[in-house]
């Protein structure tokens, strides 16, 4: 049988067996080789690429690999097929979604001032951040000759006599401690657990000293995944850390996703994916981190969307995406860390937030608990981005949702040079009318080269390049010049830097291609928010506050989103980032029992609107997939320099 060594950049080379045949991408996966394929292989993003250093492989050509290049050895691994022994190079940029996990002390002061605005607006609504764990000294009296007790009933009365219950509930996982506990500590210990009523349940037995009990805040997005690890007794932020979502290999969007997991053994890779290779890492290196035992870790909330909770547990996501659309679950009560088996106590607690429809699930319940503006009188605008949009409107009285299919354009994907939001990304960029030469800001140290273009740069170059007169309402270029280039079937591009001012030696630009398909991201975005205003028989004029959430808007320039017709035409002053609102109601889940009951109440109340089988949907998105819109009166302060 072939072999194929695959050579990944700062990382152990992997060898596997195969067959003459085997699509490379395909081997990957089987081998838990970390290669990013948005599109899931069907060839339309060219991420996949690899570099083919032995042997030969059967590639079918692509647009996105040049001649020169492919003369040098570049392969899309997913239209590649082994034809015998081979080596390959998987460049770091391939798996980097995967490596480069992040985790640090939370001192940002702007990352302290999402957490603690988000705390201040619950607070206000009557939201109590308490909870019911505790954590108890006990002493007791070694058994002699004379004192026989058994060891759970002398620990049963001293946690009756120090929480001042009746019950006392010691499971499993504590009992079979118990005994080694008792006599290394010489029967001084400390037991952590939940106060229910006259209720003790007994969670973690401990040396005295090690009293902290502490709960993990976690977001699970399509593409990233970020968590905090928060002390229950003070609320202090201990310790964030964030990672790429493992399952990015079987697809950029829940529809890959849902498709993978129906394949054979599916349902365990994809939930391995965001287990073992994401969840695990990224909890385990918090605790240590903040110099805790896992088995201190006695409640998890999650915030996650619909598909992305029904892939954590394993169930079946196939009905997220069939007629009539409904999931297995909206909530789900019950559910340990022993069940998943995650890396903490295994009595604890995992919180996820309740969903509301197969496309609005648990991260915009607990985002919409964490902005607040369910207890407002004013109407507010709740928008979340990434690789699905999804919205919220409403106030103190209603809440209306609905949910767009923005595909992967806000998070890099489907653009030729597009990434995510890491070094070497632009994620600003300003052109001169006259000279055409752009200024750019790019994420990194300085001196950092361009490497590609995350979703905030996408939308400064495309509304500058509109604003210039460079590019038309269609995206097309109607001016040429030293940074516009066209391909030998006439496309446009425009050159934000040459091959030799980039980190990888290759241009960086962006291409009509890549304009229409962020431009019907766009569209989607504006048309779902005209849509669910024109639900409610409201129109922009009626918002009072527009709430941006989601890792894009930080650095999205507002006024740059108006001007190509992605956010609606209002006052500048109306917009408030609001940073990872899920991770702040997650953590706020965390922290707050009162939290917990909060957002199941507001996923009750919260009415969802299906935009596929809405009248008139299709005919909004498709005016709006224009710049800045087909109405010009939607849009009167859009600006484009003739």
């Amino acid at each position: 049988m072939p072999k194929v060594i695959f050579q990944i950049e700062g990382a152990a080379p992997v060898e596997m067996e195969c067959n003459i045949g085997d699509n490379l991408l395909e081997l990957a996966r089987r081998g838990n080789v970390a290669i990013d394929a948005p599109c899931s292989g069907n060839g339309s993003c060219g991420k996949c690429r690899v570099k083919l250093l032995e042997g030969q492989v059967e590639t079918i050509p692509s647009r996105h690999i040049s001649e020169e290049e492919f003369e040098a050895g570049w392969r899309l691994s997913c239209n590649s097929k082994v034809l015998g022994d081979c080596t390959v190079f998987v460049p770091d940029i391939a798996s980097a979604y995967q490596s480069r996990m992040k985790t640090a002390d939370l001192s940002s002061e702007q990352e302290l001032a999402i957490f603690e605005n988000a705390q201040r607006e619950l607070k206000n609504a009557g939201i109590s951040f308490t909870n019911n764990f505790r954590s108890l000294a006990l002493s007791m009296s070694a058994p002699t000759e004379d004192d026989t007790m058994p060891d759970n009933e002398r620990l049963t009365w001293a946690v009756q006599e120090a929480a001042g219950v009746q019950n006392v509930h010691i499971p499993y996982g504590v009992m079979v401690r118990l005994a080694q506990v008792l006599r290394e500590n010489e029967f001084t210990v400390c037991v952590k657990g939940e106060l229910a009523g006259d209720t003790f349940r007994c969670m973690e037995i401990s040396a005295p000293e090690d009293t902290a009990i502490v709960g993990c805040a976690i977001d699970i997005g399509t593409t990233t995944v970020s968590a905090v690890l928060v002390d229950l007794t003070s609320g202090k932020l201990l310790a964030k850390g964030s990672s790429g979502n493992g399952q990015i290999r079987y697809g950029a969007d829940v529809i890959n996703r849902i498709i993978q997991q129906d394949k054979p053994g599916g349902k365990k890779k994809l939930q391995d994916a965001i287990v073992k290779e994401t969840l695990n890492p990224i909890i385990a290196n918090l605790c240590k981190h903040a110099g805790v035992s896992a088995r201190a870790l006695l409640r998890l909330s999650i915030g996650a969307n619909t598909t992305m909770n029904h892939l954590l547990v394993g169930v079946d996501a196939q009905p997220v995406r069939m007629d009539p659309y409904i999931p297995s679950f909206f909530s789900w009560d019950g559910l340990t860390a022993g069940d998943l088996r995650l890396p903490a106590n295994p009595n604890a607690q995992v919180v996820i937030a309740p969903n509301i429809g197969s496309y609005v699930g648990g991260d915009i319940t607990a985002g919409t608990l964490s902005a607040g503006f369910w207890n407002k009188e004013e109407m507010s605008l709740f928008i979340d981005l990434g690789t699905n949009g999804e919205i919220v409107f409403g106030n103190q009285e209603f809440l209306m949702s609905c949910a767009c299919s923005a595909g992967p354009a806000f998070e890099g994907g489907d653009i030729s040079c597009g990434m995510r939001a890491t070094d070497g990304a632009v994620e600003a960029c300003t052109i001169d009318k006259a000279t055409m030469e752009p200024t750019l800001s790019i994420i990194g140290e300085e001196g950092q080269k361009c490497v590609g273009i995350c979703g905030s740069g996408i939308i400064d170059i495309i509304s500058e390049l509109y604003r210039c007169g460079i590019i038309n309402a269609k995206g097309l270029f109607v001016r040429e010049g030293k940074r516009v280039a066209r391909d030998q079937h006439g496309m446009g591009r425009y050159i934000l830097a040459f091959p030799g001012e980039t980190e990888t030696g290759r241009e960086v630009s962006i291409n009509e291609v890549d304009m229409d398909n962020f431009i019907r991201a766009k569209g989607a975005i504006f048309s779902a928010i005209d849509t669910l205003l024109q639900s409610v028989d409201m129109t922009v004029d009626c918002i009072d506050k527009v709430y941006v959430a989601g890792g894009i808007g930080s650095g999205i320039n507002m006024k740059n989103a108006v001007n190509i017709g992605m956010l609606p035409d209002v006052e500048l002053e109306k917009f408030h980032y609001i940073g990872n609102s899920s991770l702040s109601g997650a953590y706020a889940m965390a922290m707050s029992d009162d939290a917990v009951a909060k957002c199941h109440e507001i996923g009750a109340n919260m009415t969802y609107l299906e935009l596929s089988t809405y009248p008139g949907y299709m005919d909004s998105f498709v005016a709006a997939c224009f710049i800045p819109h087909t109405d010009s009166r939607l849009f009167p302060n859009s600006v484009q320099e003739i």
